[in-house]
């Protein structure tokens, strides 16, 4: 097969093109679309006589592909929307009549939604926000549809505070949500009479999770059913999440396009007695798709699920028409759809790593199944899923690599237990769920279902506890992506044919990666940085030299996720703890930290590091040794933090916060 012959696959990469275009470049909507209509009136012009200009056709398409994708990317950013409220006045506190539209995880303080605005001051105005409740004895929590009129102002959604943390606001801004509101006392519910698809989809939900909640099962075996039939992972325990994903596991929990495809494997062969009726084959499709799209509804319409059904409605479409290559070109069709309607989903991890997997197990699993054929049907079988299980693990490899920086290596025992009853358990619990939902669920059966997710947790745990086999703390950025999927489309030439130019291209590849990795770590063994961390009520001074990291500090920082972050960007070798000084002399720097003793050397043109709200009279500290630099960590008090401001400001002293700036980089 090859797959960049099929005009789809060239669809889609000129409308990715196009969309990373617009990301980079963030032209207005006019410009976008102004290009776009100069191309497709090309375009049509050209048509007419496409054999004699065959070149400028294929050029003028292209471009007419890429620049939809920018102007899609375009439309799709909400501020370029008039109604969008960042093109009001939005600085000051105002009535927001919000409507909540997903629930979200909570966080140790927080409950946290995404509410869609409705009105501004009265005023018909569009947006998304993050909406924050805190946790507090009278235990209100809201649901999808509820609508809220909120008296507040907008906040900044906090960025990362420390070096190589995940970057929250960014993630958030993707999707279209650039602030966020803290909910206290400052609201009214409102009676909701506008109910949305999503908002019915949660009521039922919510009713079988309460007929769950009375069915009998385990309380881990009970979350793991939730997570893997409702969407629900809000009360999987850490310790369960964490053996999930140390077994390479992980994704079982997450609804996705695995889920789907084992569903719409099982709905093919309950159905295919349909084929026997007149127009069968359509039937059966038709019946299928409203099954799968019923099961999407049933789990709450996650943004996730949504893209897997759509993807998979293509590929029912694909089975249908029962051709060997209609599969890739119909996958490649249903992202070119997906992205065209909703661009910002080109930097979801969720699309990334389904048709990462997807394309790959396509291409790569029947070259492999040829590398061995077993006689017997066991063992066969057991070949097939190891090759489906390479295939897409390779497929996600890299993306896996950025973003968790870590390989299980027992994946293949996790997915061998595993997957192969992961149809049963499934469909099994799609029927208990019916049952719940009609009061009829037998004891027995509630009995048996709890064992099944028993035992499969029991096999998930113990891999997890070899620790040997997984690898950590990995290292990978955007350029050993790029470098690693050239290799794969390299690899698929190879088998396709066999040559010294394409060996010696497959090659050139794998030296340029191991080239890339010997350039990052030179670079990391040359870096020397000196950075004040931002971590509450405590205070952190890590000293980069090299792959060597010196953290000084009087806390115990095990499991700290901070230095894991640092250790694993950084590519460091070492880590070595250090009882924290009162001063430290680095480069032309000379650094006081001034604790709740309030004691320091009085040396001129220093930076001052104050800690643990110590009380001093700042002014008098100023007029001794005249500092060049005032940083406040978040060891202290947000109180005295405004006090120590004001008075740097009267001074005219620079004063950096690291609760508001983040981390603090000596030069």
């Amino acid at each position: 097969m090859k797959p960049f012959q099929f005009i789809s696959v060239k669809l889609t990469l000129c409308l990715i093109t196009g969309i990373l275009i617009q990301t980079i470049l963030k032209l207005p909507i006019l410009t976008s679309f102004c290009l776009l209509i100069f191309f497709l009136t090309g375009l049509g012009f050209l048509f007419k006589t496409s054999k004699k200009r065959a070149l400028s056709f294929g050029i003028f398409t292209i471009l007419s592909v890429i620049f939809l994708g920018v102007f899609t990317a375009s439309l799709a950013t909400p501020k370029n929307n008039k109604l969008h409220y960042s093109n009001k006045d939005f600085a000051n506190t105002h009535l927001w009549h919000i409507k909540i539209s997903e629930v979200l995880k909570s966080n140790t303080y927080n409950h946290k939604y995404i509410a869609t605005l409705i009105n501004l001051d009265d005023t018909k105005t569009k947006g998304v926000f993050l909406i924050n409740l805190p946790k507090d004895s009278t235990n209100t929590t809201f649901l999808v549809d509820d609508e809220l009129a909120v008296y507040s102002e907008l906040k900044n959604i906090n960025k990362p505070l420390n070096p190589h943390q995940f970057n929250y606001a960014a993630y958030l801004e993707d999707l279209g949500v650039y602030h966020k509101i803290d909910i206290k006392k400052n609201y009214k519910q409102l009676l909701s009479t506008n109910k949305t698809i999503k908002g019915i989809a949660a009521s039922v939900r919510t009713k079988i999770t309460n007929k769950l909640n009375n069915a009998g099962f385990g309380n881990e075996e009970l979350s793991i059913i939730k997570a893997l039939l409702l969407g629900e992972r809000n009360t999987i325990q850490a310790e369960t999440l964490d053996a999930y994903k140390n077994a390479g596991a992980i994704h079982i929990l997450a609804l996705s396009g695995l889920h789907i495809g084992i569903l719409l494997l099982i709905l093919q062969f309950i159905f295919s007695p349909l084929e026997y009726l007149p127009k069968g084959k359509t039937i059966k499709l038709v019946v299928i798709v409203i099954f799968l799209w019923s099961f999407a509804l049933l789990a709450g319409l996650s943004s996730s699920l949504v893209r897997a059904v759509t993807m998979f409605t293509f590929v029912a479409y694909a089975m249908y028409l029962n051709r060997p290559t209609s599969s890739f070109n119909i996958v490649a069709l249903s992202l070119f759809f997906i992205l065209l309607l909703q661009p910002n989903l080109l930097f979801s991890v969720g699309l990334q790593m389904s048709y990462a997997a997807v394309f790959s197990i396509i291409l790569f699993n029947p070259i492999f199944q040829k590398l061995l054929q077993p006689k017997y049907y066991i063992t066969n079988k057991i070949w097939q899923l190891l090759t489906v299980s390479f295939a897409a693990q390779l497929g996600v490899l890299p993306i896996s690599l950025y973003y968790f920086h870590q390989f299980p290596g027992l994946f293949f025992i996790t997915n061998l237990a595993i997957i192969p009853f992961l149809g049963i358990i499934l469909s099994t619990g799609i029927l208990v769920l019916v049952l719940a939902l009609c009061n009829t669920l037998p004891p027995f059966l509630v009995s048996i279902y709890n064992s099944i997710i028993f035992a499969m947790n029991s096999i998930v745990k113990w891999v997890a506890l070899q620790e040997n086999f997984l690898i950590k703390a990995i290292s990978f950025n955007k350029i050993q992506i790029a470098i690693s999927y050239l290799f794969l489309v390299l690899l698929l030439m190879f088998f396709e044919k066999r040559n010294f130019k394409r060996t010696a291209f497959l090659l050139g590849s794998i030296l340029l990666f191991q080239a890339c990795i010997i350039f990052y770590n030179y670079n990391s063994t040359t870096k020397d940085q000196l950075y004040v961390l931002h971590q509450n009520r405590n205070t952190i001074l890590v000293h980069q030299s090299g792959q060597e990291l010196n953290v000084h500090s009087n806390i115990n920082l095990k499991n700290n996720q901070t230095l894991a972050n640092i250790s694993t960007a950084e590519r460091i070798d070492s880590v070595a703890k250090f009882i924290l000084k009162n001063n430290y002399r680095y480069k032309n720097n000379l650094l006081i930290i001034v604790d709740s003793l309030a004691v320091y050397p009085k040396k001129e043109n220093s930076i001052v590091l104050l800690t643990q709200s110590a009380k001093l009279n700042l002014n008098r500290l100023i007029t001794e040794i005249k500092p060049r630099q005032i940083i406040a960590d978040g060891s202290n008090y947000k109180s005295t933090i405004a006090l120590w401001r004001a008075t740097c400001s009267k001074r005219n002293i620079p004063f950096y916060y690291t609760g508001e700036k983040g981390y603090y980089t000596f030069y």
